[in-house]
């Protein structure tokens, strides 16, 4: 089999880790904005969950390169990170952590 037979997808440019950086960097900016504002504090656990899962697959897909890898591997990575949120998300929630202004 020839080198130019198989499909292999282009490493991204300087320019696509930049722009994810600075997606991460907003991203940031607004976890740290949403603990300081008084209106998010009955659903802060949540909105930082959501953002902390964007950040992380952000990162997981550019940095560690799974977005280039085979499938198997984004498979062998997402679902223990899926069992693990679902645990923490059944943790909060038992111990009623999940929406902090209730009570």
């Amino acid at each position: 089999m020839a080198s130019g037979d198989h499909h292999e997808r282009s490493h991204p440019t300087v320019g696509t880790y930049l722009a994810v950086a600075v997606v991460l960097v907003m991203l940031t900016v607004v976890e740290v904005g949403v603990f300081y504002v008084p209106g998010f504090k009955a659903v802060l656990v949540p909105v930082l969950l959501v953002l902390m899962t964007a950040k992380f697959a952000l990162v997981a897909m550019f940095y560690m390169h799974l977005k280039q890898d085979s499938k198997v591997f984004t498979l062998l990575f997402s679902v223990p990170l899926l069992i693990g949120t679902a645990l923490l998300l059944a943790l909060l929630a038992l111990f009623g952590a999940l929406f902090v202004g209730r009570g």
